[in-house]
């Protein structure tokens, strides 16, 4: 079954929703965005997360004395790289990893094969900020990818409406969604409710 991560997460109230609803992984941003949290926010959002489900931490371009403090004290799971970062230090780091491709021709799929990493995630280019822009990219692009859909996570413009193409046409291990689930810029509790409904029910 498809998994699903709800990203960019800012109150307790929306990440007990996500929880409840069966979210898989939980997405804290620590990057440059309208969504970012210092770590000890993001500790208090992390504390009563079941160890079942991920907790991932969304970089751009961070020392690695950044890194270790916030896997640390959020006790993340994972790092997802969402900058320039190179496969030397992606792997120098050593933390448990998620590298961010952004797709616009079907070249940048198969960048991908450049980082040694335990996913990659695909989305649509930024805009104001890296990635996070709510917009979807031609998912036909995927077809020339060779990477195993065990380790793709897919992300951009994704919604509750979306989600069966995506998954029809991608087959990802993931979904990954921030904005599909927020209403004039804040998370909306039903809308993530039935984002994940809709991808959970629909693969039953």
């Amino acid at each position: 079954m498809t998994k699903v991560k709800i990203c960019g997460l800012m109150e307790k109230e929306h990440v007990q929703v996500a929880i409840d609803a069966g979210a898989d992984a939980i997405g804290f941003v620590f990057a440059p965005s309208k969504r970012k949290l210092t770590i000890k926010q993001a500790k208090l959002l992390a504390e009563d997360i079941p160890p079942n489900i991920l907790k991932v931490g969304v970089f751009v371009n961070p020392s690695k004395e950044e890194l270790e403090t916030a896997f640390r004290e959020v006790q993340l799971d994972l790092v997802q790289y969402h900058g320039n970062e190179t496969q030397e230090i992606i792997q120098s780091n050593r933390f448990p990893s998620i590298k961010a491709i952004s797709i616009i021709f079907a070249e940048d799929v198969e960048r991908a094969k450049d980082y040694t990493t335990n996913y990659y995630l695909f989305d649509a280019p930024g805009t104001d900020y890296q990635g996070g822009s709510g917009v979807t990219f031609d998912w036909k692009l995927m077809k020339v990818n060779s990477i195993a859909e065990d380790k793709i996570i897919l992300a951009g413009g994704l919604n509750p409406s979306n989600v069966k193409e995506a998954i029809e046409r991608v087959n990802p291990y993931m979904l990954d969604v921030s904005s599909g689930v927020e209403i004039d810029g804040r998370k909306d509790a039903e809308l993530i409710r039935a984002f994940i409904r809709a991808v959970k029910v629909e693969e039953r």
